[in-house]
């Protein structure tokens, strides 16, 4: 144990410390870091959340999909029929008594005759029509994001059997 500080043990731990310049970098390093963790932690959440609105988009798609895929085809292509060709808002929270502020997907259904492409148009052309859903929604802080769904409906498809 010393009890004697000489000018040696001074000039010793003099050597041991940091000057102010390594200091000022190490400070520059750890805010350089620090940023870099909330940036990423700030784009997973946004990640996260962006796979969240386009499954539940894909949820409503595919809840219209599947109800119109069993009207029979009277029902389906008639103007006075069961499917609604009306914009369908639907919220993000379904089960949630009140949707105020909660994010709204528009979803519409629309049911148009097969273009194929090909002049003759195939003798089977009246018998089918192409039904799409469109799911539209609008995020905070981004621009509106769409997505949409189709398939073929025909005259002698799967509705004549379930009913």
């Amino acid at each position: 144990m010393k009890i004697f500080l000489g000018q040696q043990s001074i000039r010793k731990k003099a050597q041991h410390a940091f000057t102010l310049i390594e200091a000022l970098f190490a400070i520059l390093l750890s805010g350089i870091m620090f940023t870099a963790l909330y940036a990423g932690l700030n784009s997973g959440f946004r990640i996260i959340k962006m796979a969240r609105e386009n499954t539940r988009a894909t949820q409503i798609m595919i809840e219209q999909m599947e109800t119109c895929r069993l009207f029979r085809w009277e029902k389906l292509t008639n103007v006075g029929g069961f499917l609604n060709t009306n914009p369908l808002v639907v919220p993000y929270y379904p089960l949630e008594g009140t949707n105020e502020g909660s994010l709204m997907f528009t979803s519409r259904v629309i049911l148009e005759p097969v273009n194929l492409g090909g002049y003759p148009p195939p003798a089977y052309a009246d018998n089918m029509r192409k039904l799409t859903v469109r799911v539209d929604w609008e995020t905070l802080g981004t621009s509106n994001r769409s997505r949409s769904m189709s398939t073929y409906v025909s005259r002698n498809g799967l509705q004549n059997y379930v009913w």
